[in-house]
């Protein structure tokens, strides 16, 4: 389990350092994702429709705020549906102009929620969204939920009757807008997941903020388990057809999503937790403190032993610095310079004690001889 916070950590360093590349490529497979989902669903223009003009489209909204790819592909959408009925359009046009107006003009950074909703959809993976959200932001995103939602089933409902509403013409414009607007907000499946999308979110950020151990993990499944206790009820209460195993599905994604930000923006250790009481003049305080969960990456230690073993010595190699100082030492030398060879000292020969001896014999003996002590001694 250390290792998994270890990398967490080497995740969170690389992702510090390297914010600004990392949100511009999500941010294209974001735009990319989502033009891809308009034009698979409602592929009318065959022109608007090529891949090129999507990948086009989709790296120049990734250098560009959020809001520009919500409205690239409100824009994307309004013109699909002009090569089905111009009457839908202006109301589709109408709707989206209520959306900017009212709320994401003032709220650009809950764009994102707008288009993963609709993706999610497509995924068949929705309930993702309001357990993830509940974690990480505010009721507020069930403003942008609610208009992702909105989105999926429009595009839905004009994949299924784009066939019968082209053959109608100019004639049958009334007709069609009647139609189109009953049967996306009278749409009973679109009211059942609304609804249960709301009070998932609301549940989820609720419970994750109290004061209990483990409130993020508690707090994904209520989430999951009410997702699914509403849609259940619902579909009994208002005779709709919902499939049971993409709805069981569905949550168990939202739940190993949940728990996956659980890892990366709440890991924390309940087992170390204190409660803390103190006053002041006004009020009591009661706290609970609970550790976060840090684990630093392991140092690397190289121990090094003599030929003889009779020391050993232990030290920490800082393996980014000896990188450094060799990637240093490369740039300086010369392309075509050899790499310059240590040359090996001779080793030293110790003299034995008998040649010692012997020197210091013969070296006394011709200081006696210089000196005449060999005959003063005799004479005595």
């Amino acid at each position: 389990m250390d290792n998994l916070y270890v990398l967490r950590g080497e995740i969170q360093q690389f992702y510090a350092k390297n914010s600004k590349y990392i949100n511009k490529a999500l941010q294209f497979i974001v735009a990319l994702l989502t033009f891809y989902m308009i034009n698979h669903n409602m592929g009318f223009m065959k022109l608007l429709s090529n891949p090129l003009i999507t990948l086009g489209v989709s790296v120049i909204c990734a250098f560009l705020p959020m809001i520009v790819t919500v409205l690239a592909a409100a824009v994307l959408i309004l013109v699909q549906m002009t090569a089905v009925s111009v009457g839908i359009m202006a109301v589709t046009a109408v709707i989206f102009l209520i959306m900017f107006i009212f709320y994401l003009r003032f709220s650009p950074k809950t764009a994102l929620v707008v288009l993963l909703t609709p993706l999610a959809f497509m995924l068949k993976i929705p309930y993702v969204i309001p357990i993830a959200f509940g974690l990480v932001g505010t009721p507020v995103y069930a403003v942008p939920i609610i208009f992702g939602t909105i989105v999926f089933y429009m595009i839905d409902y004009l994949k299924e009757a784009a066939s019968s509403l082209k053959g109608e013409g100019a004639a049958g414009m009334i007709s069609q807008v009647t139609s189109y607007a009953q049967q996306v907000f009278q749409n009973k499946e679109m009211i059942v997941s609304v609804f249960a999308f709301i009070i998932v979110l609301l549940l989820v950020y609720t419970v994750r903020r109290m004061a209990i151990n483990y409130a993020w993990k508690t707090a994904v499944a209520a989430g999951a388990v009410a997702g699914i206790a509403i849609v259940f009820a619902g579909s009994m209460m208002l005779g709709v057809k919902v499939s049971y195993l993409e709805l069981i599905l569905g949550n168990i994604a939202a739940v190993i999503v949940g728990l996956v930000l659980e890892f990366l923006f709440f890991s924390v250790d309940y087992s170390r937790c204190e409660s803390v009481q103190y006053e002041d003049d006004e009020y009591y305080y009661y706290v609970k403190a609970v550790p976060k969960i840090v684990v630093s990456a392991p140092e690397k230690t190289v121990k090094r032993i003599n030929k003889r073993g009779e020391s050993q010595e232990t030290e920490i190699i800082d393996t980014e610095e000896i990188r450094k100082k060799n990637a240093r030492e490369q740039s300086v030398r010369e392309p075509g310079e050899a790499v310059p060879e240590k040359r090996k000292r001779a080793p030293k020969k110790k003299s034995s004690k008998i040649e010692g001896n012997t020197e210091h014999l013969l070296l006394t003996k011709v200081l006696r001889e210089e000196l005449n002590l060999d005959n003063d001694d005799n004479e005595k």
